[in-house]
This record gives C-alpha cells, structure tokens and sequence, in this order.
C-alpha cells in the first residue's frame, strides 16, 4: 500500500514545508541549461524493513510502538529524511511536523513475546547538497510508550506517548550508493528488546521534475558558459553514481539470491549506458577509491572534457541510467516481499559474521601455552604467550604483576583506537561507535598445548568458513523432511545464572539475554536458592543450588518427553563473584553426580576460585576483616581461609581437589586488572607473585590448589575450549569516588553493562549454542 497523498506532498505539489521547498528548488537558477539542470536529480532512497518486535525483558507491561526518522549526520535541519512509500497491511503512521514514520501500536504483555510486524518503510533523501561531501546518515529508532495502560481506538494515534528509549545506527557515506544489512534495534538496558530490521539502500533518480526546455541559442556569455560547465560537471557526477549504484544493486542481488538458493530473474539488467563519453569526466570526489565498483578517474583528468558532452546527452544518459536502476530496484522489492523471511535470515547470518572481524578493533586474540608442569613457588618459570601464527608476543616472569601488565596492554590499544579512523560500508551501532574509547578493551587467551597444531589452525579459520562448514556437514544429514535421522530427538539446553555476595537473582540478566540472542531456545534458571543467604557455609549453598537446579531440571525434561523424544541435555553455567564457588561446590554434591556428563559450557565472571589468600587491596581486605569480627560471615571465613586453623582442612583448598572442573566441554574465565573485589590471579586461576615469593606452608598450599585446578582444565583442553579473558573498562568514565578507589566500580560494571558479553558470545557463538 503506497501513501499517495504523501508522494503528492513530496512531489511538491504541497508546498507547505520549508525543508522540501528547498529541496525542490535547488538548482532553479543560473545561466542557460538551468531547467535542464533541475531535471536531474537524485534521491537515496532507504527502505527499513520491520520483521518483528521480540521482547526480551522490558519492565513494564503496555502499549509500544517504534518511530522511526532519517537525517544527514552534519545536517539536522536541512535536507532532512522524507517518508515516501510503506508497503504493509496495518496501521501505520507518517508525521509530516518531524518527517517520522510509525509502526501501528502493540501491547506487550510477558516477556520472550514475539510481534510480527512486516513493514517496509522508504525514506528519500536528496542527493543534491551532499554529492560532494563525505556525510554520513544517522538512522533513529525510538521505543514510544504510552502512558496508559489500556487503549481504545481514540488512542491509536498514541497522543500521550513519550520516548522511552532510542538506538541509533550511522550508515556511513560509502554504503549510501547501495547496502543491504541485518540492523539489530537493541535500546537500552533497561529497554531490552530486539527489532528484528534490515536496512536496504540504493540511488535512485528523482521523480520530481519540470518541464523540458531547450538551451537558449543566444547564451554566450564567458561567466555563463564556465558556469555551465560547472553544471555539467555536477551532472556527470551525478550520472556515474547512478552506475555505480547499479552495479552494486547487481551484485548484491545475486549474492543475496545466491545465499538463500531462490532464483531470480536479471535478464537485461545490465547496463547498456555508453561508458566511454564520461570516461574522462570529473571524478566522482565522494566516493572511496578503495571499492572497485566505484573507482575514480585519475587526478590530472580534464577538467574542461565536460565541454563535449551536450545538455541532450546527458539527459538521455540520466533518464535511461535511471529507468534502468529503477527497474532493478523494483525488481528487488518484489523479490523482497515474495522472500522477506529468508532474506532477513541470510542477511542476519552474514551480519554475525562481519561481526566477528568489526568488533576486533577492541578485541586482541592470543594463544597461551598450557603449563606442562607443576607451577610451584621454587622454580623460577616463564610462561610464553603466542601470536595467532605462532610467534612469541612476549614473556612474562612469575614475579611481575600480571594486572599491572595486563593494565599498560589495554591502554596501549586504546591510545591504538583513538588514532584510528574507521571507514568502511557496514551500518555502525552508535552505542558502539559513537565514543569508541567508551568500549572496554578485551584480551582473549585461549589456553592450548601448543604440540597440538591441528586444533590451534582449527581455531583460528575464519568464522565464516566455520558457519560454512557446518551447514555442509547438515546438509549431508538431512533427509527431504528436513530433520537427520540421527536429530530426531530434542536437545535441552539449560543455562544456569548464580549470583554473588548479598546479589539478586536477576543480576546477570543482560548476559542472560545476550544468550537468548544467540540460541533463544535455552531454558534458563535464575537461581534464587540463595537470594538473601550468601553469609552462610559454602556447602549449605552448593547444596540448595544443586536441589533447585535438579528440580528444575526435571520438570524441563518432564516437559521435553511429553512433546518428543528427548536426546540429549547441555548444561550450562554462569556465574559472578562468589557465584562461581556456589556453582563448583554444588558441582561437587553428589546429588549431581548423574548430570556431570551434560556439562557444556561454564562462563566464570571474576570468581574467587583460589579465595583470598593473597589479596593486595588493603582497603578491601579491612573490610573482610570487619565483615569477619562484626558478623561473623562463614563464607568470609572460608574465602580468606581462617574457616579452620590447618590450611589443608579449609574449605576452598579441599574444593580445588574436587573435579568440579574437568567435565565441561568449555571454559571461559572472565577477569578484570581494576576489579579490586577479587584477586586478578584468583578469577584468572594463574601464579600469583606474591605467592611465588612465599616458602611458607602458605605458598606451599596455594600452588597446591592452583595445580589442582590447572590439572583440570589442561585435561579440558585436549577436547575442548579454555579462554582467559581479560576486560579492560574505561575507568575514566567511573570518576575518583569510593567504589573507583576499592576496586568495586569494576566488579558491578560486570553486571551494568553488555558490551564485553556481546563481544565474546558473538565471537564465539559455537559456545553458546
């Protein structure tokens, strides 16, 4: 369904806006050749297409609706994004005051609700006033609420909403003469929800014109006749754009018609535009010599070799380039609206793979050896990192101070960033990309015998020759009904969230919901077994969470076998603090003996795994010290092991004997060098310096405890993943307070923000699914 009475309006037929008045009227001016002139225009259209609105955990029930609006990123005011046609069988809405288009409203009544929504949407932009110059367009969601909660049709309008969230995304110059993108709407944390959109991009010529006059006979003039070459010169550039947006409007549909195996028809659609009479035009200025569909002509080319072309030439080059990029950019709507879904879906696979390489910029990938022998406080070691292609980076002695290093590393790279200029053709997040020194800095370490080549080269294929790979092998199992023989049964994925000391059930609930992104079948727990018990013996919490998490289970399965065979179980964990101790020592319980083999994927969040030992944060630790003396914690008791006078016989040394470990299939150890809350050797489970130093029975029990946990996990990595990752968060952002100084700002940071979960699940989504 086309809006008819606003095209008219765009058209100029209404003249009532200022911003299209102008538009209208450029180039309505100047010597002979002017009409001409004004007859050759262009527009990029944007058309955003809305899958669906996926609730992932809004706080509030009620009615919603996504605005949307369009503008020059240098250019607020002027030239602004004109909604020009929507196709969809509902309600919608365009506001000629702001330009903005509106999705009909929906209620939003439980969480993991789904809104299928199917609407595409086309913004025009003028492409005179911009050709020249590299501006960028800045494409706005907001998340419109109402303020009641219940709506009649006298509310369909939605007079009483207010914006309660916003996601921008930046379509940078080089993608406005053609892109197609996945473009994931996220809002905020508190606004978690995910609109499922794709944005498809193209120069088309404008519909707008007046009537054809030929060029005076008696214009002569020497200012007017430079004044004209000057014109022609413009519309050459403008012509070769329209080129260039075809081949690329091309190409992209055949690699999308490609990708989800549906063919279409491209008969005749190349161009048949006579190349070799703007072959020594003016260059496009604009555009990047870097992509080959949109390369410039030398420097030194003829200025004055515009002077051959006639007014007549160009417009028969215009129009007919023009009607032959309009009918391949019809021909791509149809081809949209008859495979909508599929195209979404490639469009999604492709974008988490660009992913991958895009958000490497904060990312540094390395490979650690594992340690082949004991660590022990008599040797003096090195443990040697290695590069992706098997060179020593560097090393780094048992007595440096690893967080301290760990701390130069990060800010090396981010003095790296703010050097860098980011210019490619994929849409930017501008939660990400707004203050890119925002971002935290991520090193990612996977743990490896080096001997074993194989697995390392394995690791390190691109990520899209892995998603390649195994669609093959799927391929190959599935029968003409679409399942294997061998998956006919269904697996229960089950990822468990622990919460730290005195913490909520709810507190890693945006790591929860960057999973339900990546595999939104998971059946998560929130574990509230010990909401508001985190002061008592570690054993009596392992237990209670090992009695919730067998409940829940079973119910879960109860429920799989009901609906279908069940074949298998994943089990996952996730815990923060002293969560992760909860998770081992209910690991531990014999109870869960018989689930030990469904164990997949365990991501530690700065857990104190080797306790407090050796703790250097003077101001926290004569807080454990109060905590001990004023309260008598038994969990403070035992992660500073004075729970028993023999250090053999404490709590946390005894769990390190445990294999609570070695039966997962991946490990991710999440730390932080500015989380003062917990020992960076601790949550990385790694040589501490101070320990190496100490010959006490001291020393002796911590390298027998960090032994027992490397044991495990070098046994781990022979079949499966081990990674320590390292977030450096901006601290600058924190500001000099309290928590900045006792290392607290960190250790919450882990829970207020997303950004390094994103990363890492995204990077390695074979992980999480």
């Amino acid at each position: 369904m086309f809006g008819i009475r606003r095209l008219r309006w765009f058209m100029g037929l209404n003249q009532r806006n200022m911003s299209t008045k102008r538009l209208l009227n450029v180039g309505q001016r100047g010597p002979a050749g002017a009409n001409l002139f004004s007859m050759m225009d262009a527009v990029h259209e944007v058309a955003i297409y809305i899958h669906r609105f996926h609730n992932l955990d809004l706080f509030e029930q009620g009615w919603y609706k996504i605005k949307v609006t369009l503008r020059w990123e240098d250019d607020e005011d002027y030239y602004p994004g004109i909604p020009a046609r929507v196709v969809q069988y509902e309600v919608w809405k365009i506001d000629d005051a702001d330009n903005s288009f509106s999705t009909p409203p929906f209620r939003i009544k439980y969480a993991r609700q789904d809104v299928v929504l199917s609407i595409m949407i086309s913004f025009y932009l003028s492409f005179a006033g911009h050709e020249a110059k590299s501006s960028a367009v800045i494409l706005k969601f907001e998340l419109m609420q109402a303020l009641t909660s219940d709506i009649g049709a006298e509310m369909q309008a939605f007079p009483n909403a207010y914006s309660a969230s916003i996601h921008e995304y930046r379509i940078p110059p080089k993608a406005l003469l053609g892109l197609h993108s996945y473009c994931p709407v996220h809002f905020d944390v508190s606004h978690a929800v995910l609109v499922d959109t794709s944005v498809h991009v193209s120069l088309q010529k404008a519909s707008y014109h007046t009537s054809r006059l030929k060029v005076p006979s008696d214009y002569g003039s020497s200012e007017g006749a430079h004044d004209e070459d000057s014109m022609k010169s413009n519309k050459v550039k403008l012509i070769k754009a329209l080129m260039a947006a075809h081949d690329i409007l091309l190409e992209d549909l055949r690699r999308i018609s490609k990708g989800i195996n549906q063919a279409i028809d491209l008969t005749g659609m190349t161009s048949t535009i006579d190349h070799t009479k703007l072959s020594n035009s003016s260059p496009l200025v604009h555009l990047d010599s870097t992509d080959s569909r949109l390369s410039q002509q030398p420097s030194n080319s003829s200025e004055g070799s515009a002077e051959s072309l006639s007014w007549d030439d160009l417009l028969n080059s215009y129009q007919s380039m023009g009607n032959q990029l309009l009918q391949l950019w019809n021909t791509f709507l149809k081809f949209h609206r008859e495979n909508k879904t599929k195209i979404l879906e490639f469009l999604r696979h492709s974008w988490a793979i660009d992913r991958r390489s895009e958000w490497s910029i904060w990312m540094v990938h390395s490979i650690v050896e594992m340690p082949h022998q004991n660590v022990s406080n008599q040797v003096e070691g090195t443990l040697t990192r290695w590069g992706m292609h098997g060179r020593s980076l560097n090393s780094r002695k048992l007595t440096d101070d690893p967080a301290q290093t760990a701390t130069m590393r990060a800010e090396l790279h981010r003095r790296g960033i703010a050097q860098m200029r980011i210019n490619n053709r994929s849409l930017q997040d501008m939660y990400i990309f707004e203050d890119p020194l925002r971002i935290p800095i991520i090193i990612i370490e996977r743990m490896a015998n080096m001997d074993r080549s194989r697995s390392l080269n394995l690791y390190f294929k691109p990520l899209e020759a892995k998603a390649n790979l195994s669609l093959e092998n799927g391929s190959r199992t599935t029968n003409k009904s679409g399942s294997s023989p061998q998956q006919n049964g269904q697996v229960l994925r089950v990822v468990v969230f622990v919460h730290g000391f005195q913490g909520h059930h709810l507190d890693l609930r945006l790591v929860r919901n960057q999973w339900l992104l990546i595999d939104p079948k998971i059946q998560f727990l929130m574990s509230e077994a010990n909401e508001d018990k985190t002061s008592g013996d570690f054993r009596e919490m392992g237990l209670r969470l090992a009695e919730e998490l067998i409940s829940f289970i079973k119910r879960k399965m109860d429920k799989f076998s009901r609906s279908g065979r069940l074949k298998d179980i994943k089990l996952s964990f996730v815990g923060h603090s002293i969560g992760n101790l909860i998770i081992r020592t209910a690991l531990a319980e014999s109870i869960m003996e018989p689930y030990l083999r469904y164990l997949y994927t365990y991501v530690s969040i700065s857990g104190p795994h080797l306790g407090y030992m050796y703790s250097s944060n003077s101001v926290f630790n004569s807080g454990l010290w109060l905590l001990k003396k004023l309260k008598d914690m038994r969990c403070i008791h035992q992660l500073t092991f004075t729970d028993d006078p023999d250090l053999e016989n404490t709590f946390i040394y005894n769990l390190s004997k445990k294999k609570t470990l070695v039966n997962f299939r991946n490990i991710i150890l999440l730390s932080s060098p500015q989380d003062g809350y917990v020992p960076y050797h601790s949550a990385r489970i790694e040589h501490c310096p101070s320990a190496s130093l100490d010959y006490s029975k001291k020393g002796k029990v911590f390298h027998e405890m960090l032994n027992n946990c490397l044991h495990q996990i070098n046994a781990l990595a022979d079949h499966g993943m081990v990674m320590r990752c390292d977030i450096n968060f901006n601290t600058s952002l924190y500001g000099k307070n309290l928590n900045t100084l006792i290392g607290r700002a960190a250790h919450i940071e882990f829970l207020e923000s997303d950004v390094f979960a994103k990363f890492i699940m995204w990077s390695f989504p074979e992980l999480f699914t």
